[in-house]
């Protein structure tokens, strides 16, 4: 099936859904309206975006059509596996009229509502696979037409992704060469003028036998002595990544993938929330928490698998960290595991840090970071 033998009606949707693609400038955005632009234009009931991450899983799950209080009770988001991991390993679409059909399904978790049928395509940025959209529960069946739609779709959104994250590169590129021509400017034309002031000062200190006087010059020199000083830590500054330049997301994915390196167990990270404009303090304590609570993880459970998963409420940021280990008595060894450390820095952000284990049943890390 081609576009050109769709209809009108469905071709202006198409358009429509496109142009709303395109004029997001926000990643999170984007993914949010290409869920529900896919879902209008075949009519699913329910919708999700899938985001792969490097080890081939889902790193972030935007979803549309569940009712929150029904996503919480589900618990986590999948991962990838089955069905929703077809698209993944392919690289190619697949229609299915009941999904429990396929030899790949894997059966629903706890919660879950019950769907059938099943439209999954994958979503190109380039030449590798960003993510892969998925639409369940037309009724009557997902068709050619919702096919041939969706791809097209995902072939837009995959040009708007490679538009964004050009975007980014030439801002960031554009700020860096920025801080750069500052802070060549303050030591070029400034601080090496002040320099040979404060030399000449103090050059000239020496040849007056007035002492006031020279007490004088020695101290207006001392005084351009701690201006240079500032305007050095301020030229430091400049070529550090500011606030607004942090991106949550990237420096815990990053983080975990270098915590999980040396170990054989699989880490397996989900985050989901826009994350924008998140302050360093706040950054800071999340990565602190992620870190020792994963760390601990692979060095004491015995665990070969650990779920790290990072959400954003209103008003925090939601971390857990789950093992299946050994686990331990929290009474006799958590400060042994510096796991009361967690709990110093999670209350100092205001916020909680949470641990259930016992001996034998793993554990589990819940920490809440507030944004005020």
């Amino acid at each position: 099936m081609t576009l050109e033998a769709l209809g009108t009606a469905r071709l202006r949707m198409l358009v429509e859904g496109a142009a709303a693609v395109a004029g997001q400038t926000d990643l999170d955005a984007l993914l949010e309206v290409t869920v529900t632009t896919a879902m209008e234009l075949t009519g699913a009931r329910y919708g999700a975006l899938g985001v792969v991450g490097d080890h081939g899983l889902l790193s972030r799950f935007v979803h549309h059509g569940l009712p929150d209080d029904a996503a919480q009770a589900i618990g986590n988001p999948p991962e990838g596996h089955g069905v929703l991991g077809l698209i993944t390993r392919s690289g190619t679409a697949y229609r299915l009229n009941r999904i429990s059909d396929h030899p790949d399904s894997y059966g629903f978790p706890d919660h879950h509502p019950k769907m059938e049928t099943f439209l999954g395509v994958p979503v190109r940025a380039g030449e590798s696979i960003f993510g892969n959209l998925y639409l369940t529960d037309k009724q009557g069946g997902f068709t050619d037409d919702d096919q041939s739609l969706v791809e097209a779709l995902a072939l837009l959104v995959g040009s708007a992704i490679n538009s964004l994250r050009l975007q980014v590169r030439l801002r960031r590129v554009a700020v860096a060469e920025d801080r750069e021509r500052i802070a060549r400017d303050i030591h070029d034309a400034i601080i090496q003028d002040l320099f040979v002031v404060g030399l000449s000062l103090q050059g000239s200190a020496l040849g007056i036998p007035d002492e006031e006087l020279k007490m004088s010059l020695l101290q207006n020199a001392a005084r351009l002595d701690e201006s240079i000083a500032s305007l050095r830590r301020f030229i430091f500054d400049l070529h550090r990544p500011a606030a607004d330049e942090r991106d949550l997301r990237i420096e815990i994915e990053d983080l975990v993938l270098r915590l999980s390196d040396p170990y054989d167990a699989v880490v397996q990270l989900s985050i989901n929330g826009a994350f924008a404009a998140v302050p360093g303090h706040i950054i800071d304590d999340a990565l602190q928490i992620v870190r020792e609570s994963v760390s601990n993880a692979l060095r004491h459970s015995g665990s070969d698998n650990v779920q790290v998963a990072v959400r954003e409420s209103a008003d925090a940021i939601g971390i857990t960290v789950t093992d299946s280990g050994d686990g331990f008595d929290l009474e006799s060894t958590a400060l042994g595991l510096g796991l009361a450390n967690l709990t110093s820095r999670a209350e100092r952000s205001g916020g909680s840090l949470r641990i259930e284990t016992a001996p034998g049943d793993g554990t589990e890390v819940h920490a809440r970071i507030p944004y005020d």
